[in-house]
């Protein structure tokens, strides 16, 4: 697949209190392992462009995004807090700006036909954030973002998230059920945080899938869950748009999760990603990142992916 990488050094600007697990080293991981990747030299690499207040706020309510926009410290060396683990200092309200913004850029990259896949490089990530407030370390679901500007923007009927962050997208699932026109499937250790994501939950509208594993789950057991339980499913229900809360924390190296995977098991994920999106959806493919915590497997595990793409 024609695939882009967008990001921003905006990212970098976003810092939370030490020895918090998500800070600036995970976006340079990244950064550097695709760099040190050869076949992902040749990736077209686009500057994240700033979303507006309006395409946030067609997934957050007033008072969610008036509380970020104004919750950013002016001391340099000050953090606010909005809950135990999520933060904004001097510079966060940028890079959140500019990650909802690398989201809805890429779905305008892709339904232009200027690329078929993009994967969005930025941080912070976004699928815990709800409607109503930041948590989990996400200040706005920039999967969900992009959800609502491919149906409304660009008139598509249903757009389907594909969430494999080893803890659950509560924040994209609290989208999903107020938007019959969104899918959301999720695949996740349980039971973990955010306490969500039951395979009872299915949505208000029958259109959430919850797919959740044991601790200890091997790779090979994930994938078939991947396949058989998420992509599955979601395809009969003919998206026209496939969104990827790509999450690396699944990996056996992670510090806050105990899934068994390993680089090759992304690279697998990412292969049954593409050519789902090239069977169901006109090769319509865009991926945020979201955790992954050990810096060494979240690089070599999102060098994966994205080579993986690029080479469907």
């Amino acid at each position: 697949m024609k695939t882009v990488i967008l990001s921003s050094d905006a990212g970098f600007e976003h810092r939370l209190p030490p020895p918090h697990p998500e800070n600036p080293a995970r976006l340079r991981a990244v950064l550097d392992a695709f760099a040190d990747t050869p076949t992902l030299a040749s990736i077209e690499r686009i500057e994240a462009r700033r979303a507006s207040r309006e395409e946030i706020a067609r997934v957050h309510v007033p008072a969610h995004v008036d509380l970020v926009f104004e919750g950013e410290p002016a001391d340099h060396e000050a953090f606010h807090g909005f809950d135990f683990d999520t933060f904004m200092s001097r510079g966060s309200l940028e890079a959140a700006l500019r990650g909802a913004g690398a989201a809805v850029q890429a779905v305008d990259l892709v339904m232009a036909g200027d690329t078929e896949a993009a994967f969005c490089a930025t941080r912070p990530p976004g699928h815990h954030a709800e409607r109503h407030r930041p948590m989990g370390f996400c200040l706005f679901n920039n999967i969900a973002i992009a959800a609502l500007h491919a149906l409304d923007a660009h008139g598509l009927s249903r757009v389907a998230i594909i969430d494999i962050d080893v803890h659950h997208g509560n924040g994209s699932q609290d989208v999903a059920e107020h938007e019959p026109r969104l899918v959301f499937g999720s695949l996740h250790e349980s039971p973990l945080y955010p306490g969500s994501g039951h395979e009872n939950e299915t949505g208000l509208n029958g259109n959430v899938i919850n797919v959740a594993v044991p601790a200890g789950t091997d790779g090979a057991v994930w994938r078939d869950r991947l396949a058989h339980d998420i992509i599955a499913p979601i395809e009969a229900l003919q998206p026209e748009f496939i969104l990827v809360s790509a999450g690396f924390d699944a990996h056996r190296a992670d510090p806050l999760a105990n899934v068994q995977l390993d680089e090759g098991d992304f690279a697998h994920a990412a292969a049954l990603l593409a050519d789902f999106s090239r069977r169901s959806a006109s090769s319509r493919l865009v991926c945020c990142l979201e955790g992954g915590y050990e810096l060494g497997a979240l690089g070599r595990s999102a060098a994966a992916f994205v080579e993986t793409l690029a080479a469907r």
